[in-house]
């Protein structure tokens, strides 16, 4: 194979003072200079860079950023430098803390029939913002569709996120996850959670496949891995993410229970119990009783319509008619009522935290 090697031209008003900067501030190797009688070009290499250093080179100084295991025993624990030639250079943790923002109460519906614009995201998935104004950044939720069936171009990836829910809304989908076995097939009603870094991809996906996913908060990094190969082994399934375990809820498992609100049953997919509390993920359908007025504590509360219909009434608000696609979030503290449900009515709740307490009114 043909050997390729890049460099980042950067430019030098005097080249002599960036040598001691850049090899003994920075670390980095100094392997090329030239001329010999009068240096105009020095090459440094180190932390994953080469670096051209070019004395009346036309680009600008720009930035570096080094990110790093320990950045306090780099550098005398300095975090932004200004090399000789006015390159800056930013110093940052490899890993720098999740960033969780307050939620800012709002109430929101978010219709189907409203047309909000499907945007073509990441593997060429469509996604639907069920959330315009994310609360705050303290979550995001889409409504994802894949219309043409088939293998999905996607790579081992992971999140760095404090929490994200999969729930499969139409047809089915094919997934691979770190330590949890040989892949296997999400189907309609069932749903996965994805531990903070946890290692997956995407495989196969059926025609006109729709899943649901949440993420908090709402803008998060998402790393392609290039070295781990999945399925990985031997399995780990009890292994924990940032105290979080894996979760495939599977629909044709589950318990039917009570839910908090008169008229409705719901059945838990143990989210809340492998999240230590951090989120909790039901999936409600009508039952025996009439819907009453209630009001909840819960930061985040979202709600998806997924079958059947409902009215949606809120206190000092006129009432919404709620079919399959719709999406609403009700704030803490705000009297609402779920109204005239039909017998098909299915909803997905997802909740944060997990536990959080409803008062009848």
């Amino acid at each position: 194979m043909r050997e390729i090697q890049g460099e980042i031209r950067l430019p030098t008003q005097e080249l002599r003072d960036d040598i001691p900067f850049f090899t003994k501030t920075l670390g980095m190797r100094l392997d090329m200079i030239f001329p010999a009688d009068d240096p105009s070009v020095a090459v440094f290499s180190g932390h994953g860079l080469r670096l051209r250093i070019e004395k009346g080179a036309c680009e600008a100084a720009g930035t570096l950023r080094l990110r790093m295991e320990n950045p306090d025993e780099f550098a005398h624990g300095a975090r932004v430098l200004t090399a000789p030639n006015g390159t800056r250079i930013e110093i940052d943790d490899m890993h720098p803390p999740l960033l969780m923002p307050e939620p800012v109460s709002s109430f929101i519906v978010r219709r189907l029939a409203d047309k909000a614009p499907w945007i073509v995201g990441r593997a060429g998935m469509h996604y639907r913002d069920l959330i315009p104004d994310r609360l705050g950044g303290s979550i995001i939720a889409s409504h994802i569709r894949i219309p043409d069936g088939g293998p999905v171009p996607d790579t081992v990836h992971y999140h760095t996120v404090g929490f994200q829910l999969i729930f499969c809304y139409r047809g089915w989908v094919d997934l691979v996850y770190e330590d949890q076995g040989k892949p296997f097939r999400l189907h309609a009603g069932s749903c996965v959670i994805q531990p903070p870094q946890i290692r997956h991809r995407v495989l196969y996906a059926s025609d006109n496949i729709e899943v649901i996913e949440v993420g908090v908060p709402a803008e998060h990094v998402t790393t392609i891995d290039h070295v781990m190969t999945l399925p990985n082994g031997p399995a780990n399934p009890n292994r924990t993410f940032q105290g979080q375990h894996f979760v495939h809820h599977r629909a044709e498992d589950a318990t039917w229970v009570t839910f908090r609100l008169p008229g409705y049953t719901a059945r838990d997919t143990a989210i809340a119990d492998n999240t230590a509390d951090m989120a909790g993920v039901s999936v409600i359908r009508r039952a025996q009783g009439d819907p009453v007025w209630a009001i909840h504590d819960a930061p985040i509360l979202f709600t998806f319509v997924m079958e059947g219909g409902m009215t949606l009434e809120g206190e000092g608000r006129d009432p919404y008619r709620l079919a399959p696609g719709d999406a609403f979030v009700v704030p803490p503290g705000h009297a609402t009522r779920y109204a005239d449900p039909t017998d098909d009515l299915q909803l997905l709740e997802v909740c944060l935290p997990g536990t959080f307490a409803t008062v009848l009114t």
